[in-house]
């Protein structure tokens, strides 16, 4: 027969064996956590990190998913320009430092020398926010003499801040002989010391003017379909062109007003063709 056990005896059984359970729970949560946390840590420690470089953090994979390319001047005020939220929607910047020998006083975006007015500030705000900035010149020398003049006062203003490359925007008949000029203006800069030199023109004018590009490191184009600020036509042209300026009516955050927007060209490797644009040149 069984001796009969005290219920005393049984509840302070009870209550012992439910606390082992509950400290033994405790101690195996906290390993755990303490193990999670470790984890954490390693992961974040040899996680590899998004690369950024003076010259620029982007990777271009596709060229119609890329971020656009903006060029902008004067005639955008930097008063009215969010820099920061511009600059995570852009992939670079192409600023206009000069606006031509020609240009009248009463031009309210370049002074009485044809210097920009707004290009340091544009250069400044962008680089500060690591966009990587490219420079253009409007050229309208009307001499051989006047097109390095051009030159000389478009890199003097420029080379100061390391921009990716050096563009000269031909869009005007300025002298008689426009390839002779425009050659004058490239070969100027390039003896300056600017190492990557382009040239904006429309292929209309360059055939029209008989101007070459031969000698340019980079041609960027204009064809804007129906203009109606996105992407809708590839330029119909022959011409081996590196950059395209695909509407004037482009609308980003950061800006209230229509843009230039561009995409480097669709028929090469676009990251290979973003990095020669848009890369410091080495020393």
């Amino acid at each position: 027969m069984r001796k009969k056990l005290k219920p005393i005896f049984v509840f302070a059984f009870f209550f012992v064996f439910v606390g082992l359970i509950l400290i033994t729970r405790g101690i195996a949560q906290e390993a755990r956590k303490e193990s999670t946390n470790s984890s954490n840590t390693i992961s974040s420690s040899t996680a590899t990190p998004s690369t950024t470089t003076e010259s620029g953090p982007y990777h271009i994979t596709n060229a119609l998913e890329m971020k656009p390319i903006i060029d902008v001047s004067g005639w955008q005020l930097p008063s009215e320009i969010d820099y920061d939220t511009l600059s995570q929607h852009i992939s670079g910047v192409i600023v206009r430092v000069q606006s031509g020998s020609h240009t009248t006083k009463d031009n309210s975006a370049s002074d009485a020398n044809g210097l920009d007015k707004s290009y340091k500030t544009h250069i400044k705000e962008f680089q500060a926010r690591n966009v990587p900035v490219a420079v253009y010149a409007y050229v309208t020398g009307n001499s051989i003499k006047s097109m390095e003049k051009e030159a000389t006062s478009f890199y003097k203003a420029s080379y100061k801040y390391k921009p990716t490359f050096y563009w000269l925007d031909v869009e005007e008949k300025t002298m008689e002989d426009m390839n002779a000029g425009v050659e004058a203006f490239r070969a100027k800069l390039s003896a300056l010391g600017a190492k990557n030199i382009g040239i904006y023109i429309g292929t209309y004018f360059m055939e029209e003017h008989s101007i070459s590009t031969e000698k340019f490191d980079a041609v960027w184009i204009p064809t804007y379909g129906s203009d109606s600020g996105y992407y809708d036509a590839a330029p119909k042209t022959d011409l081996d062109y590196d950059l395209h300026q695909y509407t004037s009516q482009g609308r980003l955050n950061g800006f209230k007003h229509a843009l230039d927007l561009n995409i480097v060209t669709t028929l090469k490797d676009p990251n290979e063709v973003y990095q020669r644009l848009f890369t410091v040149p080495e020393k």
